[in-house]
């Protein structure tokens, strides 16, 4: 009898710990549902808009004049995909795109570290003001015509090395990676010169094995410019060959818009020498087109950029 009293107690004393213990965690369950239901909503609300723009690309053109928020393909063709890649200048201007990513990130990234490198050193002479300099350039540029003038005169018109050469310097990357660098302890470098290590070999040896986030979120964003710049390719480029693949698109998708604007009569001349696209379903299919190449990378660096922007935004 004793016993079953006492296993009574401790039974209901485990249910009114057990009560206890789920009112004490309540708060804190409340809190990760609504964190975790407002980042749902914040991915619903980003990648629905281009998951209606990769559905418009794969339906038909038609069909997409009705209108409406399409969640699958209600005819599926992949005709736009045809009508843009079967057009000759794509992989001629991929190859460029390409080569001029391949170049371009490894010059910037180097050019970055080295200046970014120097302006961490405390000895420097005229540091602040030198960094005072380079942020001006983040606010402030000489305009269009004065640097068309300059690439002019360099010889760069017409030339692959007019979309490396111009854009091997931005500011905000060498103050990240610089910020970087200056909350690394000073004692690594300290060392490394007391055992007659010079400023390379600090700077190869010690420094950049311990700046893989911040390097590999100047990659991304240095990957990101080269992969979807085509205002440059347009302005100081005129040989079909040196065009970049968003140059390409774009004229891709102006020649359709203009096909759009012609008369009836003409509409119905060209009906029979293309695929039954609009500009529509073009304009999806060239920015899927354009797009999903440089996200394919984004999940190989995820956790570097997240890391490299958090501790590189540590200090002012």
């Amino acid at each position: 009898m004793a016993m079953s009293m006492k296993k009574q107690l401790s039974g209901k004393k485990s249910i009114r710990e057990n009560v206890l213990t789920i009112k004490k965690r309540a708060p804190g369950i409340c809190g990760d549902i609504f964190v975790y239901g407002f980042l749902l909503a914040v991915f619903i609300v980003t990648f629905m808009p281009f998951w209606n723009i990769f559905v418009l690309s794969l339906n038909d053109a038609n069909d997409s004049l009705r209108g409406g928020f399409l969640l699958w393909p209600r005819a599926f063709t992949i005709d736009s995909y045809v009508a843009v890649m079967r057009d000759a200048r794509i992989f001629p201007a991929l190859r460029v795109t390409f080569l001029r990513t391949l170049v371009g990130v490894p010059l910037t990234l180097m050019v970055t570290v080295l200046l970014a490198y120097a302006l961490s050193q405390r000895t420097l002479p005229g540091r602040r003001p030198l960094t005072l300099f380079f942020i001006f350039t983040m606010y402030f540029s000489g305009g269009l015509i004065p640097s068309y003038m300059v690439v002019r005169s360099l010889g760069l018109i017409d030339n692959f090395w007019v979309f490396i050469f111009p854009g091997l310097f931005n500011a905000f990357w060498v103050i990240l990676v610089r910020t970087y660098l200056e909350g690394l302890p000073d004692e690594l470098v300290e060392s490394a010169k007391l055992d007659g290590a010079s400023d390379f070999a600090v700077l190869f040896r010690v420094i950049l094995p311990l700046c893989l986030p911040v390097l590999a979120t100047i990659t991304l964003f240095a990957a990101i410019h080269h992969w979807n710049s085509w205002y440059d390719s347009h302005i100081y480029t005129f040989k079909q060959e040196l065009k970049t693949l968003p140059a390409i698109l774009v004229q891709i998708l102006n020649q359709f818009q203009m096909g759009d604007m012609l008369s009836t009569s003409q509409q119905m001349a060209q009906e029979a020498r293309r695929l039954p696209v609009s500009s529509e379903t073009i304009r999806m299919t060239v920015t899927i087109v354009a797009t999903v190449p440089i996200i394919l990378v984004y999940p190989f660096l995820q956790r570097f950029l997240i890391k490299g922007m958090m501790l590189g935004a540590v200090k002012g």
